[in-house]
């Protein structure tokens, strides 16, 4: 039986195997047929050569990673130890720096690979694309963008819109008292800012129109200049909807896109306006598309589990 020693150096081998060696328990899991102990600040693994080559490899991408960021979750692990090459899970170092200081001065950054790559594309691109299932944080980084640029006076508005299908469209902008009166359907935007502004800022930005938030039938007959304009659960909006926003871009816009193509609530024989829209601007220059996946959900480890397990009688019907 062959064996690998690794000795971690400049590195804390209680963060990088974390509580009660739970990385490593992730490690042996996706290495079943090695045997692998750590003990200090070494790791021995004992097993085929073949395999003790492939752990090696994956091992010092880990390493990599944690010199990088000082940091190494289950998340991270998995992502690493399934790609392809660094590219599919790393992302240049800036876009994982701090988006904004939000409330009580938290720090809040893209967690993930794929996170990282939608802030990079939204410095690249005028329009962005998140696409992914819930709580993958698309939505949320996409409102820390859109605070950013806003405290960084690039725009000098934000705008927040999403269809609201089971209302049929039949919404107004938001009343007075944000609190008690905020329509139902624009709340998860709301969360979102929530924490990055503090509370009378924001409805002192709100009553100014600095920040709207709105169904998408108040869009038409718009122009969206000089703002950063986030369309949410863009999987419920039509043809002609999701061709009217578009079409609402002005000069210094920023468009970003999220939605979850295995999410419509659209009436059937309606096909959804993100799933179109993506298939005609996917070789358009200045249009970016992100892809995030199970692997970047940030909610409780429960929610990870259960989008495997819809997944597996989605793909059986």
């Amino acid at each position: 039986m062959n064996e690998l020693l690794i000795e971690l150096s400049e590195i804390s081998p209680r963060e990088f195997f974390g509580q009660q060696n739970e990385h490593i328990e992730l490690l042996k899991k996706y290495f079943p047929k090695l045997k692998i102990v750590a003990r200090g600040s070494k790791i021995r693994v004992f097993g085929d050569e073949e395999m003790l080559e492939e752990f090696d490899k994956r091992f010092s991408m880990l390493m990599d990673h944690f010199g990088k960021y000082n940091k190494l979750d289950e998340n991270t692990i998995e992502r690493v130890l399934t790609s392809e090459s660094e590219e599919d899970y790393e992302t240049s170092h800036e876009s994982g720096e701090t988006l904004v200081h939000g409330v009580s001065g938290k720090a809040i950054k893209a967690q993930t690979a794929n996170q990282r790559k939608l802030v990079e594309l939204s410095k690249k691109n005028d329009l962005v694309f998140a696409i992914g299932p819930a709580g993958t944080g698309k939505t949320y980084t996409g409102v820390a963008l859109a605070v950013k640029a806003l405290k960084e006076k690039q725009v000098k508005r934000i705008i927040l819109t999403r269809p609201a299908v089971e209302a049929g469209e039949n919404l107004g902008f938001l009343p007075g008292d944000l609190k008690e009166k905020l329509d139902p359907y624009m709340q998860p935007l709301y969360d979102g800012l929530r924490d990055m502004i503090p509370h009378e800022k924001l409805e002192t930005f709100i009553e100014k129109g600095i920040i709207q938030i709105a169904p998408l039938a108040f869009m038409r007959g718009r122009t969206l200049d000089n703002a950063f304009v986030i369309l949410d659960e863009a999987q419920n909006t039509t043809h002609a909807q999701m061709k009217m926003f578009l079409t609402r871009m002005g000069k210094n816009a920023k468009f970003v896109i999220t939605g979850d193509p295995g999410q419509i609530d659209l009436p059937r024989r309606v096909i959804s306006g993100l799933k179109e829209a993506l298939l005609i601007l996917k070789d358009v220059k200045g249009v970016g598309i992100v892809y995030l996946d199970d692997k970047d959900v940030i909610r409780h480890r429960l929610v990870k589990k259960i989008i495997s397990a819809y997944k597996t009688i989605e793909h059986t019907d």
